[in-house]
């Protein structure tokens, strides 16, 4: 099995290590670029929430955040990223997604800075009354896509780049998010990582392997 990764230059490492101890071909075809707003600092001084919607504006965030009250992260990813810059999440819900994370963040929520990439969806942003700061923006590559028998998507920026850029193979994704939007831009989804991290792609990639084998 050929297997296309299309995380960021830099932020593939780790699964790619990780999916060579299985039995399949590793292709890394990066198909989103990730570029800072600013350097300026985000002053969240008077709110009592900080959301952060994505691993790349958990970096962000840890670089540019001041005076930070609790962050609610959209996933265990995010979560993670959040710790490995030195920040905790005090809230992350039961799935990987805003609508999940708008039905559980606990309320009264009182003032919320919404903390995502530019041009990120508005509707949760709307519904919590919240202020919005973009921390980054995301740009679509067009390569010269690889062949391969399943490509792994990470976000739904990813999807859209790899649908514009007309792949067709299956896709496996980190979550329903991400299957989502996978599927509006006509790609068929043949897996969702049961937890929304690296290793929740490594064990449904070894999920398919095994039963492809049986």
């Amino acid at each position: 099995m050929k297997v296309i990764v299309t995380r960021p230059r830099g932020q593939a490492d780790v699964l790619v290590a990780r999916l060579r101890s299985l039995p399949v071909e590793v292709v890394e075809c990066p198909l989103i670029e990730i570029e800072a707003i600013s350097d300026e600092p985000v002053d969240a001084a008077g709110y009592d929430w900080v959301i952060v919607s994505s691993p790349n504006g958990a970096a962000e965030l840890a670089r540019r955040g001041r005076n930070l009250p609790r962050i609610a992260a959209v996933g265990p990813a995010t979560a993670e990223a959040l710790r490995a810059s030195g920040l905790e999440a005090a809230f992350v819900p039961s799935a990987a997604s805003q609508d999940d994370l708008l039905a559980e963040l606990p309320r009264p929520a009182g003032r919320v800075l919404f903390a995502a990439a530019e041009g990120a969806r508005r509707g949760p942003v709307d519904q919590l009354g919240a202020v919005f700061v973009p921390l980054y923006r995301t740009r679509l590559l067009r390569p010269v896509l690889p062949e391969g028998d399943l490509v792994l998507l990470a976000s739904g920026s990813a999807a859209r780049a790899y649908a514009d850029a007309g792949g067709s193979a299956p896709a496996l994704t980190i979550g329903p998010e991400t299957s989502r939007v996978a599927r509006a831009a006509g790609l068929a989804v043949a897996g969702e990582a049961s937890t929304h991290d690296t290793e929740g792609l490594v064990a449904a990639v070894r999920k398919l392997i095994e039963f492809g084998g049986n």
